[in-house]
Order: structure tokens, then C-alpha cells, then sequence
């Protein structure tokens, strides 16, 4: 290889045009120094030799590089290894901030490419094409993936960071495009038809309107019957869910017993643990980093195989401001979104995506408190689980439910929704529609089905559709993330109206052509996400309607009683209270049976003010359906930091080599399905 000089002068010659009938590619590089890395290290005196010892102690049991993790550590600089790998290899390292690369060929070998990989394609010189490797080892096996036009090439050397920011700088722009634009055309909200959307929505108003003017029986009986169906719908699904998950339960308690006794070997895990990138978007949080951080360092996950990403809006200074008075660790690290025609977390995590270093992606809110073994069980549970699992999802749960009435509420219908409606619907192999945090998925599959829709306000839900249409399969995680419950009444409004909003243009996008998704999905899947998505919502903006029957119990007269008692006999109204009742009863029942453990408890008796508490859901729906047809793409950002407890102080790092714990069973679904108020389904967290 040329020297430095050399290179630079060779920087100022023509290059060559690509020649689509080129050889495929070949390496042409010297020897190399066959002394192991670590004694160049010692002998440049850029590492402690305790450091590397234990470094070399951690290699052997983990499938990483050494210079990952003595990077991982902090225990080497990164310029110091890459002039040692310079001078193991025979190379030479070339400064991309002054001599950048050729966008050329950045664009013909892909950025996304070459963030995953660490290298840059840089010039071509007299028909070599020279390419910047921060990964020397792993050289040889990345030129069968290289382009064919690349002909003989030669391999320099950079750093990691070096590389980012190379790409960086010629191709950013180009890749917040594809990162808005991941999911296809036919599959995303950003091909949605607004002023179509409006004239259907003040339609179908007018014309609900006129007909309570004009024939006023007819229409609330048309609403009646539309309500009551998708409530006894949707009590028909929690029963089942529920039968799903005691099953799934009694499977669990035999297999535990079995191995318990000897009859059955416990599962262990064979090979290395994988590398888990988690990407945490964050949003105007001016001072949550450093109860982040502490949150985090909680894990007990090797340091080297942990790589979380902090996603933050390049425009949101408070939260860039925040982090740059804050001190990281190695295994943590930001990253920037440029600005563009939409602010939303899909879109951040599809931009992130890219820098990610892991085989495992997942995903936790900015408030997030896992727990500590966390991510043992998730590499646990894809190593065991079978290969069209492409996501594992967590409970997610939280940490201030006394704050006041509405805390207790909202952790009340979590326990439902995590526990009973997610795990439901994975038991009965249904369309989960995933939690927005503590999900993690297999790379390889997240992405072919496009990761996330940038354009999409509950993108969880969406991907969860999309996954199963794929053919893909969702599992609950037994593990608990603790987070802050909304406990502000407009907060509590406004976050509940954007998940809805996001329910309504996933049903509506992926019922653009419902034979498709019949065959999709199939029709025991098809009617379920009709029962999961219209009408869940449809109760909320109905609820009105179903709630007016309960004038009768005071003796008051109703617009349709005559007409009922008419059409379907003089049981009309009982039959109907009948059903009010006992989804009542239902919801109560499956709420206690989720709150019955020893954190949630004393929630117990707060179960039967649920329904005092959906009302506010009827509220949200019906700002949700002005969002859609005014704003649909608005992200209406829910604060966090607002409860300081004594018990979410950030706590003492785990020391930098943890070590391997025994890892737990997979998922074990342990609650009750979906509860509601009469007419109104929870709907957990989806954004």
C-alpha cells in the first residue's frame, strides 16, 4: 500500500468512469504484521495491560472484535486503535474529513450498506477502486457484496466514527428520504387522500346530522345496532383471548413442573450472546438524560454487546442542548435526525435504523425503567424461539400509580392491555398491535417488511399488521419495562386522541383493498382485526349512543324504546341492558384479575370507577376524528418528567464486565384480556 503522500497525490488524478463489464472486484494489499493486536497496543502504550487482559478473557466468550470491546469500555481511544490496526494490517489510514469520498460510489454500494458494514467506498484511481474499512478482519468477506464495476480494489483504513460522518456528509439527505419512505406506497399513510378523506368525513356527518333531523328513530337505530354489535364483538374476543391465555398458562405450569422434576431438560442456550441495539427517541425532554442514563446503566447486559442509540430531532435544541451537557458512555451514543416534512418517531427510527450495530433491534421510550435482565431474556427468546418470530413484546407497566385517580386508572387498563389484550391476541396467533416501547424485533426481517411508516402516528400498530401479513409472527416477552403514567387530564386527552387517530388510518390504509388482506391474513385474522381496530374505535365514538340507554333506568323516556320493544319484542330493552350488564361485568372481572399481583394490588379497589374513567376516551375519539381530516400527520407530543419519585433516582452503574446471568424461560402471558367500560375496549399504548 502507498504511504500517506502517495495517496494524496493520487487523490489529485482523474478517475476512471465505472465500467459495468468490470471483473468482480479483488483486494490488492500487502502482508500483514502477524503480531496479535493487543501487543501493538501495548507496545503504542494506548492500552493497560490489565485492560486487555480482560478484554481477551471477555472475547473468548462473546462473538466481537477485540478493538469493539476495548471501545466498549473505554478502554482504548479510537485514533490509537486505528494506528495500531494500520500498522497490524499494512495500511494506510485516510483522513475522510479532509479528502472526502466519491457520493458516486457511496450511492452504487448504499449507504445503509455501508453504516452496517464500517467502510466507505472512497476513489477510483487508475482503475483501483480504494475503500476505507474500519472493520480490516472483515475486509475479505464484504467484496463478494461490493459492486461488480468496483474491479481490483484496495483496502484503507478509518475509524467508525470517521466513517459515520463521511457518509454523512455526502449522503444525509438522501437518507432521510428513504427513511420516510421505507414502507410502499400502496402500505403507508403518505398516499392518503386528504381532501378525499374531508369530503367522506363531512359527508357521512351532514348526513348523520340530517337524519336525526329528518327520520331521527332511524338513524339512532342504525347507530344502536352498529354499537352493540361491535361491543358484543368485542366481548366475544376477550373471552377467547382469555381462554387463550389460561391455556398458554397451564402449558407453562406443566412444562416448569416437568423440568423441575427431571422429566425435562431445561433449554440452555449454545453460542455467543448477540449484539442488541436499542433506539430511544427522545423529544423536547430538556431534563430526563441523566435519569436516562441511570436507568439504563441498571442493565445487566455485557457492555461490549449493548448499543444504544439516543434518536433526537436535529432541530429540538432543548433536548441537543440537554445532551451535550450530559456524559455518556461508550455503549450509548446520539443520533441526529435531519429536519423534514414530518416530525414523528417512525420516521427518527427509520433514519436511526441505520446506524444501528445489532442483529436484535428494539425499541424504549425516554421515561423507560427496564428491568435489569431485560435484555438476557429478549436474546433468550430469539435464540429459543422459531424462526417466524420477527418480534418479541415486552409489558410494559408504571412506576407512580398513587400520584392520583387518573394514574391509577391508566396503569388499571394497562395491566389489561399488556397482559390480557396483547397476550390474547398472540395466544390466539391474531394480529398484535404492537406497544410503542419494550418491543424488539429480528433485523433481518424488520426490514424487509420496511420497518416503520414514517407517515403514521401509532406506527406500532401498523408494523404489527404488517408483520403478520408477511407471515410473520408476534410473542409476548415476560419482562416489565416501568415508565410515568399520564396523570394530567389534557395530556391524558391529547395522547389518547393520537393513538386513536393512528387506528383509524391503519385500519383505513390496509382496508384499501380488503381482498388482499383477506388472503393476507385469512379470514379468522381478517374479522379479528375488524373486532381489534373498528371497532374498538367505533365504540369510543358511539359510546354516547349506548350510554343514552341508561336514561331508562331512571324512568325517563328513550327515542327508540317503542321502536325496539316493537321490531324485536318487549325483551328488546332487558336484552339489551343484559349485555350492557354483563360487559360490564366482564371488564370488572378481567380488570381485577390483572391487577391481582402484589404491585398492583392495591389498585383493586379502583377497578369499578373504570367506568368514570373511558369517558374521557369518547373526548379523544372525536378529536381524533378532526385530526384526521385537519391534521393527520400531527404528532401531539406527550410530556414526560412530570413525576419525580424518590425511587426513580438514577443508580450506580453495573460494573463494566458483567457477567452472564442464568437466563430466564420465554414469554409467560399472565393476565386477563382487554377490559372496557360499557361500550368502550382499552386501548393500551400504540405510539
Amino acid at each position: 500500500m502507498a504511504s500517506n503522500a502517495v495517496t494524496k497525490l493520487r487523490a489529485t488524478m482523474p478517475q476512471a468512469a465505472p465500467s459495468p463489464s468490470a471483473p468482480a472486484p479483488a483486494q490488492v494489499i500487502s502482508g500483514r504484521d502477524l503480531r496479535p493486536l493487543g501487543q501493538i497496543l501495548i507496545e503504542d502504550g494506548a492500552v493497560d495491560p490489565r485492560h486487555l487482559l480482560r478484554a481477551l478473557v471477555m472475547r473468548q466468550r462473546q462473538s466481537l472484535r477485540l478493538g469493539e470491546i476495548l471501545l466498549a469500555h473505554g478502554w482504548v481511544e479510537e485514533e490509537a486503535l486505528t494506528r495500531a490496526l494500520a500498522r497490524q494490517w499494512r495500511a494506510s489510514v485516510i483522513d475522510l474529513a479532509a479528502m472526502p469520498p466519491d457520493p458516486r460510489l457511496v450511492d452504487a454500494m448504499g449507504a445503509g450498506l455501508c453504516l452496517s458494514e464500517g467502510v466507505v467506498p472512497w476513489r477510483r484511481i487508475g482503475g483501483i477502486t480504494f475503500v476505507a474499512t474500519a472493520r480490516p478482519d472483515l475486509f475479505q468477506a464484504l467484496l463478494p457484496q461490493l459492486p461488480a464495476h468496483f474491479g481490483t480494489v484496495r483496502m484503507l483504513l478509518c475509524s467508525e466514527a470517521s466513517a459515520r460522518e463521511a457518509i454523512l456528509r455526502t449522503r444525509k439527505t438522501k437518507m432521510i428520504r428513504q427513511a420516510e419512505m421505507r414502507v410502499p406506497a400502496a402500505e403507508s399513510c403518505r398516499t392518503r387522500n386528504e381532501r378525499l378523506t374531508g369530503r367522506i368525513a363531512v359527508a357521512l356527518i351532514v348526513a348523520t346530522l340530517l337524519g336525526l333531523l329528518l327520520a331521527p328513530v332511524a338513524v339512532i337505530g342504525v347507530l344502536t345496532f352498529w354499537a352493540v354489535l361491535s361491543l358484543v364483538a368485542s366481548m366475544g374476543l376477550k373471552v377467547l383471548s382469555f381462554q387463550a391465555i389460561l391455556r398458554k398458562q397451564a402449558q407453562d405450569r406443566t412444562l416448569a413442573r416437568a423440568v423441575a422434576a427431571g422429566q425435562l431438560a431445561r433449554p440452555e442456550m449454545s453460542g455467543a450472546l448477540p449484539v442488541i441495539s436499542v433506539m430511544v427517541p427522545m423529544f423536547a425532554e430538556a431534563d430526563i438524560a441523566d435519569r436516562l442514563i441511570g436507568r439504563l446503566s441498571r442493565l445487566d447486559y455485557p457492555r461490549e454487546l449493548m448499543d444504544v442509540l439516543i434518536v433526537v430531532e436535529e432541530t429540538d435544541r432543548i433536548t441537543c442542548e440537554a445532551l451535550e451537557g450530559a456524559t455518556l458512555p461508550r455503549w450509548m451514543r446520539v443520533v441526529k435526525v435531519p429536519d423534514g416534512p414530518v416530525r414523528t418517531k417512525p420516521r427518527a427510527l427509520n433514519y436511526a435504523l441505520n446506524f444501528c450495530r445489532g442483529s436484535i433491534i428494539g425499541v424504549w421510550d425516554a421515561e423507560d425503567r427496564p428491568e435489569p435482565d431485560q435484555l438476557h431474556k429478549v436474546a433468550r427468546g430469539f435464540h429459543f424461539a422459531a424462526p417466524d418470530v420477527a418480534c418479541l413484546q415486552g409489558v410494559l407497566d408504571y412506576y407512580n400509580p398513587r400520584t392520583n385517580w387518573l394514574a391509577r386508572m391508566f396503569t388499571i387498563e394497562y395491566a389489561a392491555w399488556f397482559r390480557g389484550t396483547l397476550a390474547g391476541a398472540a395466544a390466539l396467533d391474531l394480529v398484535v398491535p404492537l406497544g410503542g416501547t419494550t418491543l424488539f424485533f429480528r433485523r433481518d426481517l424488520l426490514e424487509k417488511v420496511g420497518a416503520w411508516d414514517a407517515w403514521n402516528v401509532t406506527e406500532d400498530a401498523d408494523l404489527g399488521v404488517r408483520l403478520t401479513r408477511r407471515g410473520y409472527r408476534t410473542e409476548m416477552l415476560d419482562t416489565v419495562t416501568h415508565e410515568e403514567a399520564n396523570c394530567r387530564m389534557i395530556p391524558w386527552v391529547k395522547q389518547r386522541s393520537r393513538w386513536l387517530k393512528g387506528f383509524m388510518m391503519t385500519w383505513a390504509v390496509h382496508m384499501r383493498d380488503p381482498a388482499a388482506l383477506w388472503r393476507d391474513l385469512g379470514a379468522r385474522r381478517f374479522i379479528g382485526l375488524q373486532v381489534q381496530l373498528a371497532a374498538s374505535v367505533s365504540q369510543y365514538l358511539l359510546a354516547p349512543v349506548l350510554w343514552s340507554f341508561w336514561l331508562l333506568s331512571l324512568g325517563l323516556p328513550h327515542p327508540i324504546r317503542e321502536s325496539l320493544a316493537g321490531q324485536l319484542g318487549g325483551n328488546a330493552i332487558p336484552l339489551l341492558f343484559t349485555v350492557f350488564l354483563a360487559s360490564e361485568l366482564l371488564n370488572w372481572a378481567v380488570a381485577f384479575w390483572a391487577v391481582r399481583g402484589r404491585e398492583h394490588r392495591h389498585l383493586m379497589p379502583w377497578v369499578p370507577m373504570l367506568h368514570l374513567y373511558f369517558p374521557l376516551g369518547c373526548l379523544a375519539a372525536w378529536k381524533a376524528i378532526y385530526e384526521v381530516v385537519r391534521k393527520p400527520f400531527y404528532w401531539d407530543k406527550t410530556q414526560h418528567g412530570l413525576f419525580d419519585a424518590a425511587t426513580d433516582m438514577p443508580a450506580a452503574p453495573v460494573t463494566a464486565e458483567a457477567t452472564l446471568i442464568p437466563l430466564h424461560g420465554a414469554a409467560k402471558p399472565a393476565a386477563a384480556p382487554q377490559t372496557a367500560a360499557v361500550g368502550m375496549p382499552v386501548l393500551g399504548k400504540i405510539g
